[in-house]
């Protein structure tokens, strides 16, 4: 079921994220902080709360659209960061990774709103 891998991608990424904080806040450089937050927010957040939403209303997490929505959104988790960090580290000459990480993301999250008012009771 796509709810469950979601809540258990989302749980490694804010790990991840927790653990990426803390190194930062050893080193004292906070540099990355942008990227270190849109792996929490995008990527433990979010991530997590469309698993749930799947797991509360299964036959939202049922359909081909939702398993399209989750791996969308998995996808766009990991690269938006990533594109952050590597823009911040590398330069501009690479801001088409965030581009399209975010582009990816907000995808995702227009398909997962239109599954929610597919299957949400008003």
């Amino acid at each position: 079921m796509i709810g469950s891998l979601m809540i258990r991608t989302a749980t490694v990424l804010l790990v991840v994220g927790m653990i990426w904080g803390i190194e930062m806040g050893i080193r004292q450089s906070f540099s990355l902080a942008p990227a270190h937050a849109h792996l929490n927010l995008v990527g433990g957040v979010l991530l997590f709360a469309f698993g749930l939403y799947y797991r509360l209303v299964p036959a939202a997490g049922q359909s081909a659209l939702a398993r399209w929505q989750g791996w969308l959104h998995i996808a766009g988790a990991i690269l938006f960061p990533v594109g952050v960090a590597v823009v911040i580290a590398k330069g501009e000459a690479f801001i088409v990774l965030p581009i399209i990480g975010s582009l990816v993301v907000l995808t995702a999250t227009a398909l997962f709103a239109l599954i929610v008012f597919r299957t949400s009771r008003a």
